[in-house]
């Protein structure tokens, strides 16, 4: 017996992805249903290489009474209005967008490092899927901060276009091509050229002259891992279409050899370690796109600081950063709350 399936912002990226990674992992379903806005309704759209193909229902009259599981993959508007109906209804609601994962109600999960937590989802029928450039991040600290405790961790991101969405990748697509060919280059979605350049701004300024994603990257590190962890973040977005990269400075309450690292990042989950030091013995994000796996290179010790290492982290944030980690989330509510499948 399998579960009722919706995902709600099918005709996304992210949505299209949790499509495919549902169909790829061969989650029980018995029935699932794509779900959009009402401009998207009757778009069909291809449950991953099943040759199933779901017609998009409207959000706005969609009952939820009788499903299961709901994907949110549809910004923060539309999840603020809809999230809790489903929820209400008795819908398991998993939501990617930034909306609940401060709620100190709602977990905020990332299976490999905090499964535990998902057992407070019953306060709000909600579950929420981190950030994009934490979710990452988190799965290769975790192994390593229960080895020897992290105390402080100072990460510089290199976000790939995707994480703005389809504008986003567009907007790269066509001011390189406005180059090429002599056009004037016009700057829609980010607030800069991003073709053959990079932007040290996503999200929001705040008051203390972050950014709401560097924000997110230290207050979400602190829920998943350890509240007593320091965390300080500068997220750049850069002229790439899929994957983002992190350089990542760790350091540790105690001592913790570079071999060491690598030895339990090679037994760690979700991680690939591929730290060959030498020419191309590392991962970069053209590489990990369509890939599952967080990957971990250039691991080497810091000599400027006690106890300190320093790291290369890669993944493909349409997938383990988004789409992957919603799925791993139902999964281990499966395996441990609903039970069926």
């Amino acid at each position: 017996m399998g579960y009722r399936v919706a995902v709600v912002g099918a005709t996304g990226n992210v949505g299209r992805e949790m499509l495919n990674i549902l169909a790829e992992r061969e989650f029980p379903i018995d029935e699932i249903a794509a779900v959009a806005s009402s401009r998207s309704v009757g778009t069909e759209i291809e449950f991953g290489e099943t040759g199933k193909m779901l017609k998009c229902k409207n959000l706005e009259h969609f009952d939820f009474t009788g499903w299961d599981i709901a994907l949110f993959a549809a910004g923060s508007g539309p999840t603020k209005t809809y999230a809790p109906k489903a929820a209400e209804q008795g819908c398991v609601v998993i939501d990617n967008s930034s909306l609940y994962r401060m709620d100190p109600d709602v977990p905020l999960i990332v299976p490999e490092v905090n499964p535990e937590a998902i057992d407070g989802y019953t306060a709000r029928n909600i579950i929420a899927n981190p950030n994009c450039s934490t979710a990452q991040m988190v799965v290769a600290l975790k192994p390593l901060h229960d080895a020897a405790k992290i105390t402080r961790v100072v990460v510089s991101t290199y976000q790939s276009t995707s994480g703005a969405g389809k504008a986003g990748m567009d907007e790269l697509f066509e001011q390189s091509r406005a180059i090429f060919v002599g056009d004037p280059v016009e700057a829609k979605k980010f607030t800069k050229q991003i073709a053959f350049n990079v932007i040290p701004h996503i999200d929001v300024f705040l008051d203390d002259g972050s950014t709401k994603e560097e924000w997110k990257m230290v207050v979400e590190t602190k829920k998943i891992m350890d509240s007593s962890v320091k965390v300080t973040a500068t997220c750049v977005r850069v002229p790439v279409f899929v994957g983002h990269a992190e350089s990542i400075n760790l350091e540790f309450e105690r001592e913790l050899s570079a071999d060491k690292a690598q030895e339990i990042l090679r037994e760690a989950p979700g991680i690939m370690l591929v730290d060959k030091r030498e020419d191309g013995g590392y991962v970069t994000p053209v590489e990990c796109a369509g890939d599952s796996a967080t990957y971990v290179s250039r691991v080497r010790e810091d000599p400027t600081v006690e106890n300190g290492l320093a790291l290369w982290c890669v993944s493909d944030n349409l997938r383990k950063g988004a789409a992957l980690n919603a799925v791993q989330i139902a999964e281990l509510l499966g395996r441990r709350h609903l039970k069926k499948g």
